[in-house]
């Protein structure tokens, strides 16, 4: 903080805002993997690229329980009348 360089002072800032969560990535030790969380959100992000279209986010709630397979569908899925 000390810097007169203003992006170092943003930084600093940054770092002190989340220092809790970057000294949990060292208290883990490497024991989590955050690759599952970043594949579904991969999955979630294609999903939602390839419904652009689509008129409401119903449709698009409904596409990402699909594509995302494990997940409940809600009940009125294929409910047509």
């Amino acid at each position: 903080m000390r810097s007169r360089i203003e992006p170092m002072k943003k930084i600093a800032r940054s770092l002190r805002q989340h220092r809790e969560l970057i000294l949990n990535y060292f208290r883990a030790q490497k024991l989590i993997s955050s690759g599952v969380v970043e594949g579904l959100n991969n999955k979630a992000k294609v999903t939602m690229r390839r419904a652009y279209g689509f008129r409401t986010f119903r449709v698009l709630e409904l596409a990402l329980y699909h594509s995302l397979g494990k997940l409940p569908e809600p009940d009125s899925t294929h409910d047509f009348f």
